[in-house]
């Protein structure tokens, strides 16, 4: 039976007081059943993906075909949990496990063939993200060992270690998304302060925001700089914690995450910083779920963020979120708004090789 105009607007009505929009994700056809955790869009149309055993998939015209890449060498098994691309040939990947299990490959010939650049040399550690700053020099975080935080360098010369402060017994970070560091390009007004990072970490109990500055001056090259570490709780169990952060400016900031054990608690599950991360707070009304990945999209001035049962948005600066849900009515595949890992707009990642696109459309307000 169809329904009847009043039924129409009675309809209409109820979905704005939910607040409850379109789904925004249009799926692709990725060739492969891995589960994808990393996602790269370097613009132009070339995005790059990675996932378990050993799979990188680019893309040349915006998503329309995504080309199997060649697997890096003894990568058969590895799960490449962050993919940095800097064009349609250059891409640094980065695999997360334990010890040496965590690697990163680098191509310069469009995937077609890998080099092994660096293996992580604690037995014990794991990396979590990686953030180049170009094709030739990259940071690394990782789990703490013996109670010291760990960020690596990686360069033309090899691998050394950069910040390692003291935190908890047992902290580390989580590889769910390649978002819980950030180099953040310094004011020209400021060149003292260079090579800002921004990482979040936790030990399950607890979760932390760090922000580390080093010096350069004619008599420090460099010096360590100022540290700011604030506590910030989101879930209280090991499975719990901050999984993503992203800024829209050098104050504003969002950071969410939860239980990934308990995935459609919707407790503690985001916060939102207006001072370039030294303090946060928790958001007033959270997304509806654990959520691993966070992004904003300039263009509509939006947060999005993804999980396993759904996505949210944010046109408040993280303060508000609300969810959205595919549409039957224009054959929205059902699922369309669930079962995502990771964000790098307009793209988004899942596992079984899920693969969508954004359609800018459905976050018009």
């Amino acid at each position: 039976m169809g329904m009847n105009r009043q039924g129409y607007l009675i309809a209409i009505l109820f979905l704005a007081v939910c607040g409850v929009l379109r789904a925004q994700w249009e799926m692709e056809t990725s060739g492969t059943t891995a589960d994808l955790r990393g996602i790269d869009n370097v613009g132009g149309g070339v995005a790059w993906a990675s996932g378990t055993n050993g799979t990188v998939l680019r893309t040349e015209d915006g998503g329309y075909l995504w080309q199997a890449c060649a697997v890096p060498p003894g990568a058969e098994h590895l799960d490449f949990r962050g993919v940095q691309a800097f064009d349609a040939n250059t891409a640094i990947v980065m695999s997360s496990g334990k010890g040496d299990l965590s690697r990163l490959y680098k191509t310069t010939d469009g995937c077609h063939t890998w080099k092994l650049i660096a293996k992580n040399p604690e037995a014990s550690g794991f990396w979590d993200s990686v953030k180049a700053e170009d094709a030739d020099r990259a940071l690394i975080l990782g789990d703490s060992v013996k109670k010291r935080s760990r960020i690596w360098n990686w360069s033309a010369e090899g691998l050394e270690p950069n910040y390692q402060g003291k935190c908890d017994r047992g902290e580390g970070s989580f590889a769910a998304s390649n978002s819980v560091l950030q180099i953040v390009n310094t004011p020209q007004a400021d060149p003292i302060w260079k090579d800002t990072l921004r990482f979040a970490s936790g030990t399950g109990r607890r979760s932390y925001f760090t922000v580390f500055r080093e010096e350069h001056t004619p008599t420090c090259e460099p010096c360590r700089g100022e540290i700011n570490r604030v506590g910030f709780v989101l879930g209280n169990s090991k499975s719990s914690g901050i999984f993503s952060f992203a800024f829209r400016s050098d104050t504003l900031g969002v950071l969410v995450g939860g239980d990934f054990q308990k995935p459609d608690s919707s407790a503690e599950t985001a916060g939102f910083s207006e001072d370039g991360g030294i303090s946060w707070h928790p958001a007033q009304t959270p997304p509806h779920g654990y959520r691993s990945a966070v992004a904003y999209d300039a263009a509509t001035k939006t947060w999005i963020t993804v999980g396993p049962n759904g996505t949210d948005i944010s046109t408040d600066d993280g303060r508000n979120w609300r969810a959205l849900r595919p549409d039957p009515a224009i054959h929205e595949a059902p699922d369309a708004d669930r079962n995502w890992n990771a964000l790098s707009l307009p793209f988004v990642v899942g596992p079984h090789g899920r693969i969508g696109k954004l359609n800018p459309k459905a976050l018009a307000h």
